[in-house]
């Protein structure tokens, strides 16, 4: 029996029609942008408090994480009175690690980790915690040469950069 053009453009059509609906149904969960709830639109980012003991952190951690959710763009900045949620934290920990070390004299390293720890509280418009205690680490790293002092102010922003999007990117999508 030969097989004709229209019974194949058919056969075609069913195969298709039995296999499309089990190919998007793996899609059916996928949201385009965030997961955030839309009634939260604007967010309040207090000055973090400093319990690291190193000088300026806080100002400049908060002012990367203000400038994160201004770039982000999901939630709009704003004072505390107009904010529907209120993002703290508490930077907790400041640290240099030592990674590599000069080949020549072992004890003198040649590239640092910078490791900033901190918990966050995000609480709603009431005052009510809607997530308590989230661990975030912001980290950079940097090739040391010269005083140690001025390596390190050269690697905090960086750090502080990374915690901010840590940051950002934990309250937008953890809903």
């Amino acid at each position: 029996m030969k097989k004709s053009p229209l019974n194949l453009c058919r056969f075609f059509l069913l195969a298709l029609a039995l296999t499309l609906p089990l190919l998007l149904s793996g899609c059916r969960a996928y949201r385009l942008g965030s997961t955030l709830d839309p009634r939260l639109k604007t967010v309040f980012v207090p000055v973090f408090v400093n319990q690291a003991g190193y000088p300026q952190l806080e100002t400049k951690t908060t002012a990367a994480t203000i400038e994160e959710f201004q770039r982000d763009g999901t939630l709009r900045v704003a004072e505390r009175e107009a904010s529907d949620l209120i993002v703290e934290v508490t930077l907790q920990r400041y640290l240099l690690q030592p990674l590599r070390y000069n080949p020549n004299r072992t004890t003198t390293a040649t590239e640092y980790r910078t490791l900033m720890d901190a918990v966050m509280t995000v609480r709603g418009r009431d005052g009510k915690v809607l997530m308590a205690d989230v661990k975030i680490r912001g980290e950079s790293t940097f090739d040391f040469s010269g005083d140690i002092a001025t390596a390190r102010q050269q690697a905090l922003p960086q750090a502080a950069r990374d915690m901010a999007h840590r940051i950002v990117e934990t309250v937008v999508e953890a809903w």
